[in-house]
């Protein structure tokens, strides 16, 4: 009689109806589509325009599959990348400069199997195609805003402490500090004392004296300047990580390589020119002091003659174009925000952002709208947008920095920490600023060195051929063990292929992303699968030998292989977690899907064959075993 408990059977059984479940959504991969997304101030996405696309395509004879408004996009979907091309210059040319279109790859997967979780595996780089990027972090960039900050810092604390001078200005090479000039001797010595007290991060020296201007050298000390650059890159791997995984780009390698360069791939991403604005978009706030009222006479007067204040900036207001003097001096940025959310204003019905400052920055406005209220203050939005210029007779995409006033109102009253934000174009507009702003800015700016671009059909031709290494390592496999160990062979090989597709499932609930070396994995863990079977159908020969029965010897195979496939996999699980836990990139991709193979393994050549087994031969008399 058969020894396996029922609750056992109903474990396997569970165990494999779960596996053929959440395995099952990877039988449908995703279908090429273009996406439309509104740019600002372009008429909203709905219907209309998703009957004007159809119509447009239709005329031009290209297929699609579907075309449907998702959220505030237009999704057209198509049956190959080469029609996916086709599409895509055609709804280019359609819709105009106003919308932004980039391709990608939509998911085919049943609404059914997405209600209960299951989802196919994301692909990596070299599977699904997708854009690799090396990018350069301007660190000169952090050092200049650093001392910049510092020079504001010391003007304020020279008033504060009632110390006069005569200027406080940064020096036009990097890490050469500021100079301060005072007026006396005496005024230099007390304002050295006060700021080498304040701030322990700079070092301050005694500089020429000509007459009665007498110089202080305020400089950064070095290992702060090492500190600057490494949270630089710090911040940006960050403010990167949380772009991304916000704007929806699945499963991104964000990392950084050497000092001062991070590596950015974004599988799946199939156009690089949307991909750079992603990653490189920048949109800030800044509040500064207002000087007048936009388009007044000193504003208009600037504008005309290009003559503007020392101390000011001119801008041009959001909308009505009106020219305004605005401080050079900022209060506080984008930088300094804890968290945005976007929404309309009740009193406007307009666009806003509501914005959380952290405690330095709330110190500052609250110090600053308490000793201006009735004074203007400026919030001047800082955008990133891309012009299209012809080069070698070939058209770009550059980079340029746009700066508008959305807001230039006066202070009714003091306040610090929290507040809002109007002047916004669009709601759109607001959401995507607070999504920046909430991801956090760049520490600093940062160039492309280096770009690659995998297309759909490498990717796909990587996978063809790892199915057919996987199949390969199967088919040979499932084969020897048949031939060899017969009916035992065919149960061997009945797990086997329940060990891939639970290994499969347990990947794609998991969200593991799967590479070249995973495939590795997979095909690695299938070898290595089938030892167990081997230990255990040579154990059940030996007792058979031995002069046991046949329901004695597949017992004591079981229990005596056991402690042996135990030992052997925890070895191999001992690696796998290394590699998983050490490595980065396609070595972590394979240390886990042989970590995850290693457990379906120990689970399916035990105890699913042993419950095949007993099935079998659990409730009959036997003579012989087929093994």
């Amino acid at each position: 009689m058969s020894d396996f408990p029922r609750w056992k059977y109903a474990l396997v059984a569970l165990v494999m109806l779960f596996g053929v479940i959440y395995a099952l959504p990877n039988a449908f991969p995703p279908v090429p589509a273009v996406q439309v997304t509104a740019n600002r101030d372009a008429p909203p996405i709905n219907t209309a325009f998703q009957q004007k696309v159809e119509a447009g395509l239709r005329a031009k004879k290209v297929a699609v599959n579907e075309v449907f408004v998702e959220g505030d996009h237009l999704l057209v979907t198509f049956a190959n990348s080469d029609v996916q091309k086709t599409g895509s210059d055609e709804i280019k040319a359609l819709v105009g400069d106003g919308y932004t279109v980039a391709f990608k790859l939509q998911s085919n997967v049943p609404h059914w199997l997405g209600v209960i979780g299951a989802r196919s595996m994301p692909l990596g780089l070299d599977l699904q195609g997708g854009v690799h990027f090396l990018m350069q972090v301007d660190q000169k960039d952090v050092i200049e805003k650093q001392e910049n900050s510092y020079a504001d810092d010391v003007r304020s604390l020279l008033r504060q402490k009632n110390i006069r001078y005569e200027s406080v200005t940064r020096s036009a090479v990097d890490g050469q500090g500021i100079s301060v000039i005072l007026r006396s001797a005496e005024d230099r010595k007390t304002a050295s004392d006060a700021i080498a007290n304040e701030y322990t991060d700079l070092n301050v020296s005694d500089g020429a004296s000509t007459g009665d201007r007498f110089m202080l050298k305020v400089t950064v000390k070095p290992e702060k300047l090492r500190e600057l650059a490494r949270g630089a890159i710090t911040q940006n791997l960050g403010t990167l990580r949380n772009r991304i995984n916000a704007l929806g780009v699945s499963e991104p390698l964000i990392q950084q390589q050497g000092d001062s360069r991070i590596v950015v791939e974004l599988a799946g991403v199939q156009d690089p020119t949307e991909a750079k604005k992603l990653i490189g978009a920048v949109a800030t706030l800044q509040y500064r002091p207002g000087i007048g009222q936009p388009g007044d006479a000193r504003a208009v007067e600037a504008a005309r003659t290009g003559n503007i204040p020392p101390d000011a900036n001119l801008y041009y207001m959001r909308g009505d174009n009106r020219p305004v003097l605005v401080s050079k001096q900022i209060i506080v940025t984008g930088n300094q925000l804890i968290d945005a959310s976007s929404g309309i204003d009740q009193n406007s019905g307009t666009p806003k952002v509501d914005v959380t400052l952290n405690a330095a920055g709330a110190r500052k406005m609250g110090d600053f709208t308490n000793a201006n209220v009735g004074k203007p203050m400026a919030v001047v939005y800082v955008e990133q947008v891309y012009e299209t210029k012809v080069v070698d007779g070939k058209e770009v995409r550059v980079p340029k920095i746009t700066e508008t006033v959305i807001n230039d109102a006066t202070i009714q009253g003091a306040f610090s920490k929290q507040f809002q934000t109007s002047g916004l174009g669009s709601p759109k507009e607001a959401s995507d600023l607070a999504l920046l702003l909430k991801g956090g800015a760049l520490a600093a700016p940062m160039d492309i060195v280096e770009e690659g671009v995998i297309g759909a059909s490498l990717g796909q031709d990587n996978i063809d051929k790892g199915f057919k290494a996987v199949l390969l390592g199967l088919a040979l496999v499932l084969l020897a063990a048949a031939i060899y160990y017969k009916l035992f062979g065919l149960v061997a090989d009945i797990a086997l292929f329940f060990n891939l597709v639970i290994l499969v499932a347990v990947m794609s609930l998991i969200g593991v992303t799967l590479t070249m070396p995973g495939v590795a994995g997979i095909v690695l863990t299938l070898g290595m699968a089938i030892d167990a079977n081997v230990l255990i159908c040579e154990r059940v020969r030996e007792e058979l030998r031995n002069g046991s029965s046949p329901h004695a010897s597949i017992r004591a195979g079981y229990e005596k292989a056991w402690s042996t496939i135990l030992d052997a996999n925890v070895t191999h699980l001992i690696a796998a977690l290394a590699l998983t836990t050490m490595g980065t990139g396609a070595i972590k991709g394979f240390g886990v899907t042989l970590l995850i193979g290693i457990l379906t393994s120990l689970f399916t050549s035990v105890t699913l064959t042993h419950a095949f087994t007993a099935a079998i031969h659990g409730h009959r008399k036997l003579k012989t075993l087929s093994v």
